[in-house]
């Protein structure tokens, strides 16, 4: 380390806790000069003092019983069949990619680096496996639980309050998306619905035009008989049915009709000859007619006494 050895300056910054403010205050004050900082271009030597290594661990090992540590060496756990499983998929997968393509260069399975990855995330599972059934065994024969009783109460970090929060937005969410599936549905219906009304109306124009191809070829001589025309009229009948069935669906039930903007004020309303018009309807008055289109009963004998 001679190489490293600083020149005496007679400043207060050689140290090594100096910060960048100090060092550029001694720049500055031109205290640093060239040829304080030394390049090393030689091969650093490797110290491996295994006594005073070996001397050192000792010195700083706490003595602590196995219960405080945990610490355990064990082997692997025995390969459970659901992994046997999942690493024959694996390699069968692995195996078809190799197949089906020509562009992968075949790898072996032992060598294979994503194999690798799924064996080594088995091992790593397999120990851990090992170590919890041990040490569960170990801490029984020293009298510690390892169950949490069922009447065991733990505070929770989170308040009430925060917790309600969080359901109230989980609640909140679940609703938006119920109603956007609803919404979805509705839609999916409608497009359904328009759908086979199209359907229905390309159909009806074929029959319809098969129809009068037919009776084209009847007055042609080409048909002798008009034995179409009875398929044409049972169709028609249930065509009438159901728009007998649609006009008491209608009577019973209403027809629909325009609905935004009824309750929207109009220059009528506003000039109050839309009350008038309400009451002449409740009234049973038909539009145009006269209200006192008749007289009362005195009124009419009087006007028969004086004829």
């Amino acid at each position: 380390m001679s190489d490293f050895e600083l020149q005496d300056s007679g400043s207060e910054f050689d140290s090594d806790d100096n910060s960048d403010a100090e060092l550029q205050a001694a720049f500055e004050r031109g205290e640093l000069k060239p040829g304080l900082n030394v390049e090393f271009g030689g091969q650093r030597v490797k110290i491996n003092d295994i006594t005073k290594l070996l001397a050192k661990a000792q010195a700083i090992r706490l003595d602590l019983p196995w219960e405080e540590r945990l610490d355990m060496v064990n082997d692997l756990a025995p390969l459970a069949p659901e992994l046997a499983v999942q690493l024959e998929k694996h390699e069968q997968k692995r195996a078809n990619q190799f197949k089906g393509n020509a562009k992968i260069p075949y790898v072996r399975p032992e060598e294979d680096p994503v194999l690798n990855d799924f064996k080594r995330e088995m091992l790593f599972h397999r120990q851990a496996q090992a170590a919890v059934v041990e040490g569960i065994q170990r801490l029984h024969k020293l009298g510690i639980k390892t169950r949490r009783p069922d009447d065991y109460f733990a505070e929770m970090a989170k308040s009430d309050e925060h917790m309600q929060k969080v359901r109230s937005n989980l609640m909140a969410k679940q609703q938006g998306q119920a109603k956007s599936e609803r919404i979805k549905q509705i839609r999916e219906q409608r497009k359904m619905g328009k759908m086979l009304a199209k359907q229905t109306k390309v159909q009806r124009e074929a029959e319809k035009k098969e129809m009068l191809d037919k009776l084209k070829k009847f007055r042609k001589g080409k048909l002798k008989n008009l034995d179409f025309l009875e398929d044409a009229k049972a169709l028609e009948s249930k065509q009438k049915q159901s728009a007998d069935k649609r006009k008491q669906r209608n009577k019973k039930f209403g027809f629909g009709g325009k609905k935004k903007g009824l309750k929207r004020n109009t220059k009528a309303s506003a000039a109050g000859l839309e009350a008038e018009k309400s009451t002449r309807r409740q009234r049973g008055v038909k539009a145009g007619a006269s209200v006192n289109k008749r007289m009362g009963k005195s009124r009419r004998i009087k006007a028969k006494g004086r004829k």
